[in-house]
C-alpha cells in the first residue's frame, strides 16, 4: 500500500503499509551527503562537556533513515471525540516494547465511513451530477468504487482511533517507534466482514533504569590509569629535544659504528624460533625495508633491540633472538620468540648547534631565552596533562556508571542511536578523505550500516547505558543549568552551521546542547562527590 495523507481535526497524520517496498535511497543520499549535522561549534570549556559530547551522537535527518520492515504511523496528540469507546489491551514485552491490541466497535466504524463519504461527495465528479449536488451513495460507492471506500475508511479509523490506544498506554512511547503490525489487507477484510476492526500496534517505550547498588553512584570509587608519556616535564624536555634536534643537520658516520643519538636507516626481517626448522615462519609485519631509526625512540621498539645493534656499521648484518611483550600491539606477537636479522644500510650522526639563548626564536617564534623557552613548553604540556588527567577521570567514571546500571534498550533507540553515530563517522570520513559517488552510496549503505550496529553493538549499548546513567542522575540530583548558557551555546552551533552553509533544525540543536550541557554538569557533580586514584602505567 502506498503513502495515504490524511487530515484529521487539522492534524496531518500518515499511515503506510506493513509491507512497504524497500526504500530507494540509501542512509545518506549521494546528492545530499550533509544531511547529518554534527555539532562541531559545540566547543566545550572543560573535558566534562568534551567527554559528554560522545554520548550524544550528531541527529540523523529523519529522511535518510531507512524506513522500517513494518509499517509506521505519525501519531497526534490531539484526539477527536468518538461515539463509542475502543477497547485497548496492553501487552509487555522484552527490549521495553509494549503491543496494544486495539478493538474498534462498528459506532466507531460507521462514523469513520460517513466521514469518508462526506470527504469523496465534496471532492467527487460524478457523471449527471452538478458540483455540490448530493449524490445517492449507492452511485458514489460505484463510482468511487467499493474497494477505494472501505481502503478510505480503515485508514481513517486508524487515524481517529490511533491517539486514543496510545493515550491509555503505562509507559512513554518513544518517538517515531510506532509501527502497526496488522497486515493491512486483514484490516480490510476484517472491515468488510465484520464492519468493525481489530489491529494490533508495537511501541518501543522509554526503558526504565534500574542502579545496582541502588544510588552507588553517590558512592564511586574509580582507579584512573594515566600515561607515562603525559608527565608534563617529561613530555615538555622531549618536545624541546625534537625542536633542538630538527635544527641540526645530519652527517653521515664513516669511522665508528652506532651509537645514542645517531639515526640509522636498517633493513629489518624476522623469523620464528623453532626447533623444527620445518614450522620456522617469517614475520611479514616486522619486516621493513630502509627504516630510519632514531636511537633516541628506542623505547619505542621490542625491547632489547636498541641494546642489540649497539656498534653496527653501514653494511654490517647483525642476527639476535628476542620475544615479543605480553602487552605488544599487535596480538597475535605477543609472546612469540622471533630471529631478527639487521642491515645498516646507512649511518648518521647529528651535527647540533649549541642549546642556548641564542636558539630561543627558532626553537619558539618570539621566544628571547632559552629559560623562557622552556617555561612556556612546561605551562603548555601542563595544561595538556590536566586535560589528559580530566579525560581519563570521565572516561573511567561513565565506564563505572556502565557497570552499575542495568537498562533494557529498546531496538528501536539502540538501531537510532548507532545510526546518528555511523552518520558522524562517515561526515569525518567525508571530512578527510574525498568520496566519490560510487564510495559514499557503498559506505552509507543499508548493508554497511548493518554491519556497523552489529560490530559496534557493545560499543552503542555501553554508550547508550551511560547516556541514561547520566540523564538519571541530573533529575535525581536536581541539578541545573542556566538559559543564559544554554542561549549562548545554540547561538553558536547555529552559527557553525551557518558557516558551513548546513541545514539545521533549531529544536534539534536546542535539544542536543541542552543534553550535553547537563551531561557536562552531571560529570562535574560526579568528579567532585567520587573518590578518584590516579595510577601510572
Amino acid at each position: 500500500m502506498e503513502l495515504c495523507m490524511g487530515v484529521v481535526n487539522g492534524v496531518s497524520m500518515s499511515v503506510v503499509s506493513v509491507n512497504p517496498s524497500p526504500p530507494s535511497r540509501s542512509l545518506l543520499s549521494p546528492r545530499n551527503p550533509i544531511s547529518l549535522h554534527p555539532f562541531t561549534s559545540l566547543r566545550p570549556r572543560s573535558s566534562l562537556s568534551r567527554q559528554f559530547q560522545h554520548l550524544q551522537p550528531p541527529p540523523l535527518s529523519r529522511s535518510a533513515v531507512p524506513a522500517s520492515p513494518s509499517s509506521s504511523t505519525a501519531v497526534s496528540d490531539d484526539k477527536d471525540q468518538l461515539p463509542a469507546d475502543i477497547i485497548v489491551t496492553e501487552t509487555r514485552e522484552p527490549n521495553s516494547r509494549v503491543k496494544l491490541s486495539i478493538q474498534v466497535p462498528p459506532e466507531v466504524c460507521d462514523d469513520c465511513y460517513k466521514w469518508v463519504m462526506a470527504e469523496f461527495m465534496k471532492q467527487a465528479k460524478v457523471p449527471g451530477f452538478r458540483p455540490g449536488k448530493k449524490v445517492p451513495e449507492s452511485i458514489l460507492v460505484s463510482h468511487v468504487g467499493k474497494r477505494s471506500v472501505n481502503k478510505a475508511t480503515v485508514e481513517s479509523i486508524l487515524r481517529r482511533t490511533l491517539p486514543h490506544a496510545m493515550s491509555s498506554m503505562t509507559g512513554t512511547p518513544l518517538r517515531d517507534s510506532v509501527r502497526i503490525v496488522t497486515r493491512f489487507p486483514e484490516m480490510e477484510q476484517t472491515y468488510s466482514t465484520l464492519n468493525s476492526l481489530r489491529y494490533e500496534v508495537i511501541v518501543d517505550i522509554a526503558p526504565e533504569l534500574k542502579w545496582t547498588p541502588e544510588e552507588g553512584y553517590k558512592n564511586l570509587k574509580v582507579v584512573v590509569e594515566l600515561d607515562s608519556d603525559i608527565d608534563a616535564q617529561k613530555a615538555s624536555e622531549q618536545e624541546l629535544r625534537r625542536r633542538h634536534k630538527s635544527l641540526g643537520a645530519l652527517r653521515i658516520v664513516t669511522d665508528r659504528g652506532l651509537q645514542i643519538g645517531d639515526l640509522a636507516v636498517l633493513d629489518i626481517s624476522a623469523t620464528t624460533i623453532d626447533q623444527d626448522e620445518a614450522n620456522v615462519k617469517n614475520i611479514p609485519s616486522a619486516e621493513s625495508k630502509g627504516y630510519h631509526f632514531d636511537t633516541e625512540d628506542g623505547d619505542k621498539v621490542v625491547s632489547g633491540f636498541l641494546e642489540s645493534i649497539i656498534g653496527i656499521q653501514r653494511g654490517e648484518t647483525k642476527s639476535f633472538p628476542l620475544v615479543f611483550p605480553e602487552s605488544w600491539t599487535q596480538e597475535e606477537l605477543r609472546g612469540v620468540n622471533a630471529q631478527f636479522n639487521v642491515e645498516c644500510k646507512e649511518l648518521f650522526y647529528r651535527d647540533l648547534p649549541e642549546l642556548d639563548d641564542s636558539l630561543a626564536e627558532r626553537l619558539l617564534p618570539g621566544g628571547t631565552t632559552l629559560k623562557q623557552v622552556k617555561e612556556v613548553l612546561l605551562q603548555k604540556f601542563r595544561e595538556m596533562e590536566q586535560t589528559a588527567r580530566e579525560q581519563a577521570a570521565d572516561n573511567a567514571i561513565l565506564d563505572q556508571l556502565c557497570k552499575m546500571v542495568e537498562v533494557d534498550i529498546p531496538q528501536s533507540f539502540f538501531e537510532e542511536q548507532g545510526r546518528q553515530l555511523y552518520g558522524a563517522k562517515l561526515l569525518e570520513i567525508q571530512a578527510s578523505v574525498k568520496l566519490n559517488d560510487e564510495q559514499l552510496a557503498s559506505l552509507s549503505s543499508k548493508k554497511a550500516v548493518d554491519e556497523y550496529l552489529l560490530n559496534q553493538k557493545e560499543n552503542i549499548t555501553n554508550m547508550i547505558k551511560q547516556s541514561l546513567a547520566v540523564g538519571d542522575i541530573y533529575k535525581r540530583e536536581n541539578l541545573q543549568i542556566s538559559t543564559e548558557e544554554i542561549v549562548k551555546e545554540v547561538e553558536n552551533s547555529i552559527d557553525e552551521f551557518k558557516r558551513q552553509k548546513q541545514d539545521y533544525d533549531e529544536e534539534r540543536v536546542r535539544g542536543q546542547v541542552q543534553e550535553i550541557l547537563e551531561g557536562a554538569k552531571v560529570l562535574e557533580w560526579l568528579r567532585e562527590h567520587a573518590e578518584i586514584q590516579y595510577v601510572t602505567r
